[in-house]
């Protein structure tokens, strides 16, 4: 007789479009609870139109009172797994024609909202059984990789956040909470481009098979949405 799997609940920022939307309708598919948050709920009618157990909150990660507005309406709940989707590519990221300010959001983007969220769901993920926190980061800040130039500030915000999840995980190791940034592939989103090597369902896919079997084991090390583990 086989046991039946239980429903956890996912939290998804930037769940409104792309690999963000793609994971909300992999996990709801599968009989999960996903809150999807995105910065303005009116507008996501993709979001909307995802068959199974959605729930849809405001949540703007660049901003703290937002953040913790977030945190709060949660409340005590538990929360198996949050993936930290949101991010940003930056424009004008040249050598000759970098825009600094630019530069700071996309590291307050990529970088420090995905601790501030995880910081602010700790209580919720140490209720969990079986809790992970999964960062979409990118090859593109690997070290091991020598990929061209350009792009700075978007490859040097995830390199920074790879290194933020990789201490994370040490640090949340005694609850047994299960941290791991991972390169999500190149894909076909707004983000990567039309000639992206694949598609948003192929990634999220992927990603949501690594992100279910996923073990304390794992925690700490660098992974593909193909599960296969990706250099430092």
């Amino acid at each position: 007789m086989e046991t039946a799997k239980k429903t956890e609940t996912i939290v998804i920022t930037g769940a409104n479009r792309g690999i963000g939307l793609g994971l909300v309708r992999c996990f709801a598919a599968a009989g999960h609870h996903a809150i999807a948050a995105c910065r303005q709920p009116d507008k996501a009618d993709a979001l909307r139109q995802v068959q199974g157990s959605v729930e849809i909150v405001a949540l703007d990660v660049a901003d703290a009172a937002s953040c913790a507005a977030f945190a709060k309406q949660l409340s005590t709940r538990p929360v198996d797994v949050l993936i930290n989707n949101a991010g940003v590519m930056g424009d004008q990221q040249g050598f000759a024609d970098m825009d600094y300010d630019a530069w700071l959001r996309a590291f307050e983007i990529n970088t420090l909202a995905p601790f501030r969220l995880t910081s602010l769901l700790l209580p919720n993920l140490k209720q969990s059984a079986n809790a992970r926190v999964v960062t979409i980061s990118s090859q593109l800040g690997a070290f091991g990789l020598n990929m061209g130039f350009g792009t700075y500030a978007y490859r040097s915000s995830k390199s920074a956040v790879s290194k933020v999840m990789q201490v994370l995980a040490n640090e949340l190791k005694p609850d047994n909470i299960i941290v791991c940034p991972v390169h999500p592939g190149w894909v076909q989103t707004d983000m990567g481009g039309p000639y992206a090597q694949i598609p948003v369902e192929q990634s999220a896919s992927g990603l949501f098979q690594l992100i279910s079997s996923l073990t304390l084991a794992q925690s700490g090390r660098f992974w593909t949405w193909d599960g296969s583990e990706h250099v430092w």
